[in-house]
């Protein structure tokens, strides 16, 4: 699981773009609560998680977050087009 995990958030920093807890919840297989979990600690690299109302990685600092979090709106809201770009 920890592996698919750090794949997820490799990619996201490749590509920065941010990528709802939802769908990477999906692809995991597990509910979206447990993902911020196997993220672990709050840090820049696994800001790119976030939540599908607000666009933000939750209960971070600004100084949590990735400089370029906010360099486009797209959201990566779909387990299918996720999976599709990890090559799952």
């Amino acid at each position: 699981m920890q592996a698919k995990v750090d794949k997820i958030l490799v990619y996201l920093n490749k590509v920065t773009t941010r990528c709802t807890y939802g769908a990477v919840a999906k692809v995991l297989g597990i509910n979206a609560r447990s993902v911020s979990q196997l993220l672990g600690e709050h840090r820049p690299e696994a800001s790119w998680v976030v939540s599908a109302t607000s666009g933000d990685p939750t209960d971070y600092l600004d100084s949590e977050k990735h400089p370029e979090l906010y360099r486009t709106t797209r959201i990566i809201t779909s387990a299918e087009v996720l999976k599709r770009n990890l090559g799952l």
